[in-house]
Order: C-alpha cells, then structure tokens, then sequence
C-alpha cells in the first residue's frame, strides 16, 4: 500500500530570515561593485546602474527561479516537506576580481588611449559581458565533469586562494569604506560579528544582517542631521529618478560586445580561474545540503549556476552567479522554497526597475559592508576547516600571489597618482608585479605542488612544474607586462628593462628545472613514499 501523498511546506517562517540573509547579500555585492569601480577607477556610477546592474540582477533571478522550481522537484520525488532550496547569488570574490583585475583596468586603459569616459566605460562594459559569458560556458562544461574536476584541482590551492582573496579584499577593502564613518561602520560590524560570526541571537530574533541595516541607517541619518557625518555615505553622485526603469542594458541583446572579445582573452587567466572557483564551491555546498539531508544532483546544481551566468552576461551583467555556501544556515533557520523566490523577486525588481539606485543612495555603504567582512571571515575560516591539517603549508603558500595582487592594487594608485619610485623600488615592484599576475592560476599550481609534495607523490609535484613552465610561455603566470596580457613563447615581444634576467623564457626554465630536479630525485631513491608529517588532518 502506498504512503499518503505529503504536500510541500514550500513556505515558512524561517523563510523570513533566510530571505533577510540572502537578498542582503546580494544587494551588498551589487552595492560594492558599483561604488568600488566609482571610487578606485573614476568609472561613471550612472552608467553602471543602468547598464551593469540590470543584467547581472537577471542572472539571480534566473538561478534562484530554477533553484526553487528544483526544490519542489526534490519533494515530489522524496516524499519530504523540509526540503530547503540551495541558495543562489552574486559571487562576491569575483566581484573584487572583476572590478580590480578587469572592469577597472579594461576602463583605465581606454581612458589612456584617448576614449571619452562614457565610450570607455561602454568598452569595459563589453569586456565584463564577454568576460562573464565565458565563464558561463567554462562552467556549463564542468557540469558534465564536476566529479573528476574536484579529483584534479588540489582543495588546498583553490581555498588558499580564495582565502587570500577573503582576507585582502572581501574583507580589508571594506574595512577601509566602513573606517570612513566609524559610527556606522564599527557599530553595525559589531552586530554583524555579534549576530553572524558568534551566533548570538538578537532581541525578537530579527536577522542579524537586518538588524545592522537598521541600526547603521538610523546612526547615519541622525549622524548626519547634526553633521556629525557626511551625507554621501561613500557613494558616488548620482540621480536615482533618472536611472528609474533603465532600458540602456537591452543594447546587450544587441550582441555587439561580442566584437570586444579580442580584447577579453588577456583577462582570462583572472576570470576563468575565478570560474573554477565556483565550480568546485558548487559541488562542495552540494555535498553540504546532502549532508543537510536535500540530496541535489551535482551536475545540475553546477548546471544552473552555468545557465545563470550565461544569462547575466548576455544581459549586460559583469558578476557571475554562484551556489551560495550556506545552505545548513539557511536550513537551520527553517527555511524552504519561499526565500530563493522572494530573493529572485527583490533583486529582479530592485535591478531591472532601476530602484535599486534608491537603494544605492539610501544604504549607508559602511552599513552594509560589514556583511562582506562577515563573508570574508566565514571563507577563510571554511579555507582551513575544509582542509587537511597537514596541507596548511600549501593553503599558507596559495595565500602569497592572491596578496601580492593586493597590494598592487594600492601600488597602481599610487603610480596613477604621479608616483615615480627609484631604481631599487622599481626592482621590488616589478617583483611583485610577476607575482601577482595571473595569481589565482599560480596558487592552484603552486598549492598543487605543495600537496604533492607534502603527500610525497614527487612525480606529480614534478608534472605541477611543468604545467607552471607552459603557463609563464604564455604569460598566464608571471606576466611581465603591466596589462598583464598573454602572449605566444615565439612572440613575447619587447620586455621592461626590469625583466632582465626573469623574463617568461628565464622563469619557465627554472620551473622545468625544478621539474627536472623531482624526477631525480624519484629515479635517487627507491620508495619516496613516507609517513606523513606531524599534524595530521582533523577535518
């Protein structure tokens, strides 16, 4: 006999905090994309409200729409009435990587060679559309493969990297944005740390990441009543009515951007990487829901996120989306279907009406940026949680590159500021110019050879040098140029007079060499195969 049908509580109370948490988010990457390319790169604001926002809001809406539809698929096959929806939104490390590594320097560089402000940024724009596409597709072909994609890519490499990224940008740039009004920056992150971090629950349970809006915004409106603080909250001028129901990002399905993908393929060693990234996030936080008892498909999880991003890019979107980490979280906050729904209906409406511009100008951004420090900590800390304890040593190593391209961040403002350093200083800089190029694809080569090693499987750490020899040819690694740009082993072209001695040819060799040396030392010695080292993993 079979059981009487269940029907889904697709809704529930829960969904309230959980909608809270995951719109928020969302909202605070839309938020520091916009303000963060205004403020380091003088890109127009109203620009890109009306162009960038809309699509990349169409991109969630999309993924949170299949992600609620597969929750109920989930529940009519299994029976169950629980079944929590895998949250979907704005991938935040790849917001800083957009913004600081290819939509910042694609309008920097049009700037320099004689473009007006609004067809540089129109340039930018396509690069990102092209950019995010790609990524779209790269992904949509790991779906087939997700597995063996999780087999090859050493954890340590990708969450060190990630970890890096965490500590230096999610978390340090907006510390800097939440020290420009300390009333509201220090007190709304101490919520956040309080509610999110520690757990501990508010008054009336109200969400944390709500609970710190309010309490920033009414800080910053009696704050700047008295003078206390300056009304522009960080953002730059714009004029939210004019921005009210934009149409300026319906020229994307116009599909002229794809004529800027000649220009795309140097910022690829940044933005596939980042792809990756995702990738193995998804299958992770697949494995977390099963974990939670909501048994996902891997493939079609990384499927939709693939679709999702597609759909952003070809919309004018610069952001791709991703399966959000915190699906426990948000299960155990007793939410359903309901808060993907909700989610995919905010940022739709806030995004594709243009209110979000009012949101833009009315959120305090030291308000709302400590929910990024939030992010920040929680990644670096699932970095390490994640990881076998004996390979910290290749998480520490996967770290170095990411902060490298940090701190040439602030190098490249300063020399854009009329900087001009000495012979010496030059020399470091250009250091640290090959460390942080392509730095992602180096800390997944370098962590890879760090984990091979620490497992003493030196044939394998070997087959890692190769591959960062055929990356620094091509300038995927090591770039010596300051665009960063790829190049062809026979056509490398003029190098800085820095490079001497360390240029694409030099660094490839020495990792051949390195290649070399390994092999040796398996053909020296009969069994390379010893016991692991002290501190062994706890996870």
């Amino acid at each position: 006999m079979k059981p009487a049908p269940t029907r889904y509580c697709w809704a529930a109370l829960g969904d309230i905090n959980a909608f809270f948490g995951l719109s928020l988010d969302n909202l605070a990457d839309l938020v520091l994309a916009v303000s963060l390319l205004a403020a380091a790169f003088d890109f127009p604001a109203q620009f890109a409200i009306s162009h960038l926002v809309p699509g990349t809001a169409a991109g969630v809406v999309v993924g949170d729409l299949l992600f609620t539809w597969m929750a109920f698929g989930l529940a009519r096959r299994t029976g169950r009435t629980d079944v929590t929806a895998m949250p979907l939104g704005l991938d935040t490390p790849s917001t800083f990587g957009m913004v600081f590594f290819v939509l910042g320097p694609a309008f920097a560089s049009a700037i320099a060679a004689g473009m007006d402000r609004e067809a540089a940024a129109r340039h930018a724009w396509h690069i990102g559309m092209c950019a995010i596409v790609a990524s779209g597709f790269f992904k949509l072909l790991c779906a087939f493969v997700a597995g063996s994609i999780r087999r090859i890519v050493p954890r340590a490499g990708l969450l060190g990297s990630l970890a890096a990224i965490a500590l230096a940008l999610i978390a340090f740039l907006p510390l800097l944005e939440i020290f420009s009004s300390p009333l509201v920056g220090l007190v709304s992150l101490g919520i956040v740390l309080a509610s999110l971090t520690a757990r501990i629950p508010l008054p009336l349970r109200i969400p944390g990441a709500l609970a710190a809006l309010i309490v920033g915004g009414l800080i910053h409106a009696i704050g700047t009543s008295i003078g206390w603080i300056p009304a522009a909250a960080g953002h730059a001028a714009i004029d939210p009515q004019a921005a009210l129901w934009p149409t300026e990002w319906l020229a994307a399905l116009k599909c002229e951007w794809i004529e800027a993908w000649g220009d795309t393929v140097q910022y690829l060693p940044i933005v596939i990487p980042f792809a990756l990234g995702t990738v193995v996030g998804g299958i992770d936080c697949t494995e977390s829901a099963a974990a939670a008892g909501d048994e996902y498909h891997t493939g079609h999880i990384i499927g939709v996120e693939a679709i999702a991003t597609i759909v952003a890019g070809a919309c004018g979107g610069v952001i791709q989306t991703t399966p959000y980490i915190g699906h426990p979280a948000y299960k155990a906050m007793g939410g359903r279907a309901a808060y993907t729904l909700a989610t995919a209906v905010c940022i739709g409406v806030a995004g594709l009406t243009g209110t979000f511009a009012y949101l833009y100008q009315a959120i305090p951004a030291p308000a709302i940026l400590p929910i990024l420090v939030f992010i920040g900590l929680e990644i670096t800390a699932q970095s390490f949680h994640a990881t076998p304890q004996r390979h910290y040593p290749a998480v520490a190593i996967a770290c170095v590159p990411a902060m490298a391209a940090m701190v040439m961040i602030q190098t490249n403002k300063l020399m854009a500021a009329g900087a001009v350093p000495g012979q010496g200083l030059a020399q470091e800089l250009f250091s640290m110019r090959l460390l942080s190029a392509g730095f992602i694809v180096t800390s997944l080569v370098w962590a890879g050879m760090v984990v091979s090693l620490i497992d003493r499987k030196i044939r394998s750490a070997a087959g890692w040098c190769l591959v960062a020899a055929a990356c620094t040819l091509c300038g995927i690694m090591h770039s010596p140029f300051p665009d960063g740009r790829l190049f062809l082993p026979w056509d490398i072209g003029s190098l800085p007079p820095q490079a001497a001695g360390r240029g694409p040819i030099q660094m490839a060799a020495a990792y051949a060499l390195l290649a070399g040396l390994y092999l040796g030392i398996t053909m020296a010695i009969k069994n390379p195969v010893a016991k692991p080292l002290s501190g062994e993993e706890t996870a």
